[in-house]
């Protein structure tokens, strides 16, 4: 989950900026994939100079105020989300070997790093921190200095022959200046591609200050970069390629924009992000087409079942996906979680289409559930807000969104673009499959196209939930009851709150409030209530209006999310937000947003950080 950033640049950009520079701002941009430590490796005067510091990026600017490193046009740097050992200086990253003329970085684990240990151990070799890293330094020191003749490309490829798990690597010599060496298996690694520079990072967030160009990097494949070229080599050292892509973003998208974190910013993001995840998805003839489609139609369209794989807050995007395409295709489709999936032996085939939902691409746990589902002959499709990364590359189709980045580690735009981009699916199926009439799914697209412009109508009430969430800012408990599409709306209410506030938070099912959690409801306990439309479902719309009664007589504080104009729940809650009205299959894209905005607002009222809660990164990249 860490973030990694990679340099080699010319003399003549000193004036412009040095490796130096280039390292903090990448690492500045990658901060949101670990913050337990940072640190950089510089290649100048001869030598490798290294400044590591445990806590988050601050620590180690004001390290490198204090004792400043050399100029330098060479460098690679590192922000940490720890695994093997805790966070310290000693476990930060870079670490040394061959006598501290070569550094490297690491993300993910190397699975068989004890025994490489004990054999370097029983070397002579010796070790200064608690991590596999340092393992995996010292086998590339050793094997360039014995096996590879001195040079770091060739002994990168003995390195990585040896070593198992998940891992990027990337490492200087003080030998090669004007060099970085990588290495990529199940672990994110991107090229950026400059003029007289070149760059590498976690994702193009690392170099978006300087270059728009990238390349992505495939699976067990090594690259070594100069500021002038690049060359890429599969693991056993044959010539490889990799594919080139315009990042579609820009720098400033990754700024606060005035807002005082990039949650907040990100949840005012969201009409852009689903109007911009609808755009252009239709032909001339108005049909609907997707992104990267290698998968024929005709095999699409007869399509048993439909899994969606996915973790956190994508597998509620998948749960809200489930009951808009049975709806819509009647297809019956599950919702797995991936670290789950592969170890039940689940019963997949040829008809069977797997549904990867992954912010990153590069969630591992779903990653390595795709290649099962893959090997089981399932056909593969993604839904993912990065280009270029590994899992649409592993998959049979990608729908992309295009939510633009998102820092936060807690996901606010990149849930709603995904819930839009299942909706999509969904309709492209039932087109296939002439489930729906091309008039049917032309309204559902339309009522799609209100949506941005209803959420913004949802931000312009934001003052209210805001006083709200500070009023409540002592509470140590919440609530959370939905029905239908309101059920996973009730659940990802419950995670925000969990992820930035730190207090109990729990998502419920309505329907299960009597056969178990009405008995956590005590005086003054606070309950979110998404309340359905009362239009076509009035049998659920009075049930739930019946379980905000059950749970107010018992001395519950209701706090209710419902449509314009429902004023039958005014009678029975403390405090009624309205959001406009909207097809009932489509209500999570509005009803979520004052559910992020309590959690925000309330996390800021306890004086945390929002954007970078404890013990979470953005993206896991680990298994």
């Amino acid at each position: 989950m860490c973030g990694i950033v990679g340099y080699a640049g010319t003399s003549s950009r000193v004036a412009d900026h040095g490796a130096l520079d280039v390292l903090i701002e990448g690492l500045r941009r990658l901060e949101y994939r670990g913050y337990d430590s940072a640190g950089v490796a510089v290649v100048a005067d001869g030598a490798v100079h290294s400044r590591k510091k445990a806590g988050k990026l601050v620590n180690l600017e004001n390290e490198i105020a204090d004792a400043p490193l050399p100029e330098s046009m060479t460098g690679i740097g590192h922000t940490r989300w720890a695994t093997h050992g805790g966070p310290s200086d000693g476990n930060a990253h870079p670490h040394l070997a061959d006598g501290g003329k070569l550094a490297m970085i690491h993300n993910g684990i190397i699975e068989n790093f004890a025994g490489i240990k004990a054999e370097l151990l029983a070397d002579g070799v010796s070790f200064l921190s608690e991590t596999d890293t340092e393992v995996a330094a010292a086998l590339l020191g050793r094997l360039y200095s014995t096996e590879a003749n001195g040079d770091l490309t060739a002994a990168m490829q003995l390195a990585v022959q040896r070593l198992e798990g998940a891992f990027t690597l990337l490492a200087v010599h003080q030998d090669h200046p004007g060099v970085v060496v990588a290495a990529r298996r199940n672990s994110p690694l991107v090229l950026g591609l400059g003029e007289g520079e070149n760059f590498l990072g976690s994702d193009v967030s690392g170099f978006i200050d300087f270059t728009r160009r990238a390349v992505e990097l495939g699976q067990d494949q090594i690259v070594t970069i100069t500021p002038d070229t690049h060359s890429i080599t599969d693991f056993n050292g044959n010539p490889a390629e990799g594919k080139e892509f315009t990042v579609d973003w820009d720098a400033a998208s990754a700024e606060k924009g005035g807002f005082p974190s990039f949650m907040e910013k990100e949840i005012f993001d969201q009409p852009a992000a689903v109007a911009d995840t609808l755009l252009g998805r239709s032909d001339a003839d108005g049909r609907l087409t997707l992104d990267e489609l290698r998968i024929a139609p005709e095999e699409l369209a007869e399509i048993s079942k439909i899994v969606v794989l996915a973790c956190g807050t994508s597998a509620y995007a998948g749960s809200v996906a489930k009951y808009a395409i049975e709806s819509w295709c009647r297809i019956p489709v599950e919702v797995e979680l991936s670290h789950e999936f592969r170890y039940r032996e689940p019963i997949v085939d040829e008809k069977t289409l797997i549904v990867s939902i992954s912010q990153s691409g590069e969630t591992m746990d779903t990653l390595m559930a795709v290649r099962y589902a893959k090997e089981q002959g399932a056909k593969t499709m993604s839904i993912c807000n990065t280009n270029g990364s590994t899992i649409p590359r592993e998959s049979d189709a990608v729908l992309y969104t295009h939510a633009g980045p998102e820092i936060a580690v807690a996901s606010t735009k990149a849930f709603l673009a995904q819930i839009t981009a299942t909706y999509l699916l969904g309709l492209y199926l039932a087109q296939l499959r002439g489930n729906l009439f091309q008039g049917q799914i032309k309204d559902i697209l339309a009522d799609l196209g209100k949506i941005p412009s209803k959420i913004q109508d949802v931000l312009d009430r934001a003052g209210e939930i805001k006083e709200l969430a500070r009023s409540m800012a002592d509470a140590n408990s919440v609530l959370f009851l939905g029905r239908h599409v309101g059920y996973p709306v009730a659940m990802e209410g419950a995670l925000k709150l969990k992820e930035i506030a730190y207090i109990h938070a729990e998502g419920f099912a309505a329907g299960e409030l009597k056969h178990g959690p009405i008995a956590l409801i005590d005086d003054g306990q606070p309950v979110f209530v998404v309340v359905p439309s009362q239009r076509g479902r009035d049998s659920l719309h009075s049930k739930v209006v019946s379980n905000i009664q059950e749970v107010r007589a018992r001395g519950a504080k209701t706090l209710v999310i419902a449509e314009d104009g429902d004023n039958a729940v005014k009678d029975f809650a403390e405090w009624v937000f309205f959001v406009p009205e909207t097809p009932t299959l489509l209500m999570p894209l509005l009803a979520t947003v004052p559910l992020q905005i309590f959690a925000c607002e309330l996390a800021s009222a306890k004086g945390y950080d929002v954007d970078q809660p404890r013990n979470l990164a953005k993206s896991v990249t680990v298994e």
